[in-house]
């Protein structure tokens, strides 16, 4: 029997004050009309952007990914930097041949604008590209005295494409990679991320500030006068891990295991930067949910088609309403997820009932780290109810 694929879902409910942590092309916060009310949004690439930051804290320099036009720039300089240093040792002309004769089979023609950048941006290990240096096996200086047409033939036997097309970093495993013009070299993404939107209606609002000049005795009035739109909402953030695309991605179960654990946590814990300085903005979630599934992933964002209009506060209601979401999902459809973790600060009997206790957040990135090396290891994961039965789970297990 083949193994079933393996979703393991990400809700969060987080509350930001006032702040403007992802703006439009007019410096004004993003919006967006769900359920006919005008809602608080945060791009899904601003915030995939914060979990790779966040997920580079976890991580060697040498492990992780780069995005970038400079492919050719960063090639060179490794081809450059001398041997002591893990480079080759060219001189600049030499290795600015070599490296446009490495670069043209992936079809990346320069850009029109900048001659020492690519068409478009390509995304990438830094131990891919130190592979690349790896394949001329001491033969660099040589290829590079060739001429042009003898050099592009001798590349050509060298296995450019399938380097980049294998040793993913986990970055690239978890966002994918697509290149228009070189398909072979496009990797599936093994995460989606939604946009994040508030659970209720927001206005945006207007900071007026102004700015003294510290040296202007003779003037009392203000150096500068400017405004910066902002609003404060409680967000729903939404991501799911295919575990088995991550897998097929990495090719090894450790790192597999690995990644998605780290994943986890830096979704959790990343933030946009948007004017990060005027609003200091950053905060931690009110309610981390993990859903695991088989069968198919379920945002669960239509609980709040109806804003939330909460008189003491927003957070705990919209708390309750993911609650009473996943429980209709659930019974309405019959596909209820094989395992509900939760880490949360409401205090609310409902909660406890469908979500199970509250976790401490390293006890559910143990878990996950349990669920997946489980399934890695070709255990077929039973249905919540028939785990606890057998196996007495905890109700933070369930």
């Amino acid at each position: 029997m083949n193994q079933p694929n393996l979703f393991v879902e990400v809700h969060i409910l987080q509350s930001l004050p006032p702040s403007n942590v992802n703006r439009d092309d007019s410096g004004t916060p993003k919006q967006a009309v769900f359920g006919g009310a005008r809602r608080a949004r945060v791009s899904s690439q601003a915030w995939k952007r914060a979990t790779r930051t966040e997920y580079a804290r976890q991580v060697p320099e040498t492990d992780r990914a780069t995005r970038t036009k400079r492919i050719a720039t960063l090639l060179t300089q490794r081809l450059i930097r001398s041997v002591d240093k893990g480079g080759v040792g060219l001189a600049q002309e030499q290795a600015d041949r070599l490296a446009a004769a490495v670069l043209e089979p992936l079809g990346i023609t320069k850009s029109s604008k900048k001659e020492d950048q690519s068409a478009y941006l390509l995304f990438f290990g830094k131990k891919q590209l130190d592979a690349l240096v790896e394949l001329f096996d001491g033969r660099a200086a040589e290829l590079a005295a060739l001429p042009d047409g003898e050099l592009k033939d001798e590349v050509k036997k060298l296995p450019v494409v399938k380097t980049l097309s294998t040793g993913h970093p986990a970055e690239v495993a978890l966002f994918g990679r697509m290149v228009a013009d070189l398909p072979t070299l496009n990797v599936d993404a093994s995460v989606q991320v939604a946009h994040a939107l508030s659970t209720h209606a927001v206005r945006t609002e207007f900071d007026y500030y102004t700015a003294v000049d510290d040296e202007n005795t003779d003037d009392h009035g203000a150096g500068m006068i400017g405004t910066v739109e902002f609003n404060s909402s409680t967000l729903y953030r939404y991501a799911v891990l295919g575990v088995h695309q991550l897998r097929d991605n990495l090719s090894d179960a450790a790192e597999t295991r690995a990644t998605a654990v780290r994943f986890v946590d830096a979704f959790a814990r990343s933030m946009p930067t948007g004017h990060q300085n005027s609003f200091a903005h950053r905060t931690l979630p009110h309610l981390v949910l993990l859903t695991v599934r088989t069968d198919q992933p379920v945002n669960l964002v239509s609980a709040y088609e109806e804003p939330v209009t909460g008189v003491t506060g927003l957070a705990a209601e919209s708390v309750v309403r993911l609650a009473d979401e996943l429980t209709a999902v659930g019974r309405t459809w019959g596909n209820k997820p094989l395992r509900t973790l939760a880490t949360y600060t409401a205090e609310v009997d409902k909660i406890t009932e469908v979500f199970g206790s509250s976790l401490p957040f390293p006890a559910l990135l143990d878990a996950v780290d349990t669920l997946v090396g489980d399934w890695l290891d070709g255990t077929h994961l039973a249905p919540a109810d028939a785990a606890k039965a057998g196996d007495g789970m905890q109700a933070g297990d369930r």
